[in-house]
Formats: C-alpha cells, structure tokens, sequence
C-alpha cells in the first residue's frame, strides 16, 4: 500500500455489490484503521471515485451485476494503485493479463485479505 502521512489513515477502495459481502469487508478493514471509500456497486461508480481522490488500494469483485470489472482495474494500473481480486470465479475466468493480481475467493478469508490489502 503507498505511504501517506503518519496521522492520514490508508484508503481503499472497494467494489462489490454484494451487501453483506461488502458490510464484512468494511468492518474488518476498519478494524484495522483502514479506511474504506465505498463500497462502489458498479465500474462507473468505482471511476468516479478514483478521478474524485486518492486512494491507496483496492479490493475487487470480478463480476459487479455481469458488468466485468476489468476497465477499472487496467485504469488502477495506469495510476500504480494495488488492487486484489475478490471473487467467486476460479483462476481460468480470470483475462491472461490479470492472472498476476492476487485472488481471495468468496466465501473470504478476511484476515488474510486485510494483510494483502496492507502489504502493498
């Protein structure tokens, strides 16, 4: 995760459209001290919040609604934003171009997704 300044507590975006998903993943970034920006239900959701302000990293559903999530994460790789995929689809669903980005299936591990998410 980049560094911000001691007193600015590290924001990540995440995208999910899952409700309860999402709650859980909320709850155990903010145990953290992380912040959460969202959840976005939908790409053009997750854009708009990337072009309003920084964020440190990102936490992705593949699928939001069958609307693939990639155009958001080739725009997260253009500004050098860390990003994981949380999804349910196995490694195969998953474009060649993608298949390094770190995956976390659902049901999540929380625990091991907060300490990805942090490692950046």
């Amino acid at each position: 995760m980049a560094r911000r300044a001691k007193d600015v507590q590290p924001r990540v975006l995440l995208v999910e459209d899952e409700y309860f998903v999402a709650m859980e993943v909320v709850k155990a970034l903010g145990d953290e001290g992380i912040a959460t920006v969202g959840p976005a239900r939908s790409v053009e959701e997750a854009l708009r919040i990337i072009e309003n302000g920084p964020i440190d990293a990102a936490i992705l559903d593949i699928n939001l609604r069958n609307q693939p999530v990639y155009p958001l994460a080739e725009q997260l790789e253009a500004r050098n934003v860390p990003f994981v995929f949380a999804t349910g689809y196995g490694e195969q669903a998953i474009p060649q171009r993608f298949r390094h980005v770190p995956r976390f299936e659902k049901p999540l591990d929380l625990e091991q997704l907060v300490k990805a998410v942090t490692r950046h």
